[in-house]
């Protein structure tokens, strides 16, 4: 693990999924609104002027399985500054994430909350949304990129507007975060299911 000190990190990469699929669900009563797509890349310089190592992406979508499976995997409309979701703020809720190849995709299900009931009204309306992950860590200047490094943690995913002009989400890491600010986002339960897949992958190196 690195020893700098951690920090608010973000990778933007533009929504890409069905639009006629899912203005045909939010027409049907009752029904829930799910939408597939492309999460994030790995070994691609994004948006941000980062590169999130493939190694790295895969594990902490590996981790993010237990938030899923909890039904835990939420996110909020717009990146706060903060390394925890708020339930009040949260729009959408994530049902699937897998990697193939250097692509993390993944299934988000919009929730009948007032964020995501504004995030429903922005795909009526054909908005250009972006899915950006939130986590915390560090990085490391190599040639020209900022490369995350291996002290990262994915929080979870959210949804942002484009970038109107090529590179303006291109920004530094946020505010610095504690290790008290992470106990409010992993508690012991999933620090010690990150223990557990960091030892399976011990085994298969």
């Amino acid at each position: 693990m690195s020893s700098n000190k951690l920090k608010i990190l973000t990778g933007w990469t533009p929504w890409e999924y069905d639009k006629e699929k899912a203005l045909t669900e939010m027409n049907k009563p009752g029904g829930s609104v799910t939408m597939r797509g492309i999460l994030q890349k790995a070994n691609t310089l994004n948006q941000n002027g980062r590169i999130y190592p493939k190694e790295i992406l895969e594990r902490e979508v590996r981790n993010y399985q237990k938030f899923i499976a909890e039904n835990r995997a939420l996110g909020e409309l717009d990146h706060p500054d903060s390394s925890v979701v708020e339930l009040k703020n949260a729009s959408h809720i994530v049902r699937e994430a897998y990697m193939d190849g250097d692509i993390c995709y993944g299934t988000v299900e919009i929730l009948n909350t007032p964020a995501g009931k504004i995030l429903q009204s922005l795909i009526e309306t054909g908005v250009t949304l972006g899915i950006s992950s939130r986590g915390v860590g560090s990085t490391k200047r190599e040639g020209d990129n900022q490369v995350v490094q291996d002290d990262f943690q994915l929080i979870c995913w959210d949804f942002v507007s484009e970038p109107s002009t090529p590179g303006a989400f291109m920004m530094s890491e946020g505010k610095e975060i504690s290790p008290r600010d992470l106990d409010r986002v992993f508690n012991k339960s999933d620090k010690i299911d990150r223990i557990f897949n960091d030892i399976l992958d011990w085994r298969i190196e």
